[in-house]
């Protein structure tokens, strides 16, 4: 699939009624409901938007046409960006994104997606499963009637496109880069200059050097983005997410209009999503690795310590930050850190240990 095309899908998709896409199931006259959902992503994109929209076909089967689906991919109903405004003012019922856009709103949204220095998958996971971070998404969400559920994960992140290489610190300094969430934060402690742009905007600014750099997925969804057209050195890893965690938020009032039943299958199929989507990205990632270098010539690059040290001292600073915000703010930092510390030892040991030393048994290499 070329990038043009998909892009062309979403620029075009505001022709009212032509972009939405309705899921026809058993029609059932007895309490059937709308469901409306939005989503920050392109429609038909490798990866990210194909996982929101196989989410969103699975929905009408697992109901047996109970709930009716009407999908609309960024810039078919509102953009990326208004999705979560679509959603909380009940003119839609749901959005599929990355919760971090919103923390303009609160500040605790961003580590329901990631944040600088934080969960791998799998801690991610347990910390949402087991550690109370369901619980204050839950939290955090009610301010502004919103109830939300895991829907896919896209693993530890690139740390970017860049059109020069990044050797100190001080390189970040006047740097334009697209880089939402804390991470953006982070960077803008050392100078760089940052901004948040939707999918959709991030290869015509490249391009034109409006931005310099920018970080987006992995190498399964940054390939059909074509970066490498203008940005040939490709960092990692990405201190900014390392386990990109994506929700479905639903209004609550309309959520909590649902039978128990209901409620359980909308919940259970985000869950079989957060699943699917990160298998597919780790399936698909080393592959494309491959083809933007050899086939694009991409350079892959690793930030050094110094940059790294940096990348540190800094996210200390904006977490200080985000914790002065407000009590919420500052519990689901607590309760973050907290977990992160306990976890991150066990996978010193469990995973990372393990595939440090298989990989150097067997010779498996960058």
């Amino acid at each position: 699939m070329k990038r043009r095309e998909f892009m062309k899908k979403a620029a075009v998709a505001g022709v009212a009624g032509a972009a939405a896409t309705t899921i026809a199931k058993p029609a059932i006259s007895q309490g059937r409901k709308e469901l409306n959902i939005v989503s920050t992503w392109p429609r038909d994109f490798p990866g990210l938007g194909l996982s929101a929209q196989r989410l969103a076909e699975r929905i009408p089967l697992l109901t047996d046409g109970r709930i009716q689906v009407k999908y609309f991919a960024s810039g078919e109903r509102v953009g990326a960006f208004d999705s979560f405004d679509e959603v909380a003012s009940g003119n839609s019922q749901a959005y599929i994104g990355a919760d971090y856009y919103w923390k303009g709103k609160h500040p605790a949204w961003a580590y329901f997606t990631a944040v600088p220095f934080g969960f791998a998958y799998a801690e991610m996971d347990a910390w949402m499963k087991y550690g109370g971070g369901q619980g204050l998404l839950e939290k955090v969400g009610d301010e502004f009637g919103i109830i939300g559920f895991p829907c896919g994960n896209t693993g530890c992140q690139m740390g970017g496109w860049f059109n020069k290489e990044i050797n100190s610190p001080d390189d970040f300094k006047g740097l334009k880069m697209r880089i939402p969430g804390l991470g953006g934060d982070v960077l803008a402690k050392l100078g760089a200059s940052t901004v948040s742009l939707p999918g959709s905007q991030i290869y015509e600014n490249l391009v034109s050097g409006a931005v310099q750099a920018t970080e987006w997925v992995g190498p399964y969804n940054d390939y059909f983005m074509k970066f490498y057209e203008a940005a040939k050195f490709y960092y990692y890893p990405g201190m900014h997410e390392p386990a990109s965690q994506l929700n479905m938020g639903f209004n609550k009032k309309w959520f909590s209009s649902l039978s128990k039943s209901d409620q359980a299958v909308l919940i259970a199929a985000c869950a079989e999503e957060n699943a699917h989507q990160m298998a597919e990205t780790n399936a698909n990632n080393g592959t494309y690795l491959s083809k933007l270098i050899n086939d694009h010539g991409v350079k892959l690059r690793a930030f050094n310590d110094d940059v790294y040290d940096a990348f540190g001292k800094a996210a200390e600073e904006v977490f200080a930050e985000v914790q002065a915000h407000s009590p919420l703010a500052k519990e689901v930092h607590e309760s973050f850190a907290s977990f992160r510390s306990d976890v991150g030892r066990w996978m010193l040991l469990a995973d990372t240990g393990y595939t440090n030393q298989r990989n150097r048994v067997l010779g498996i290499k960058v």
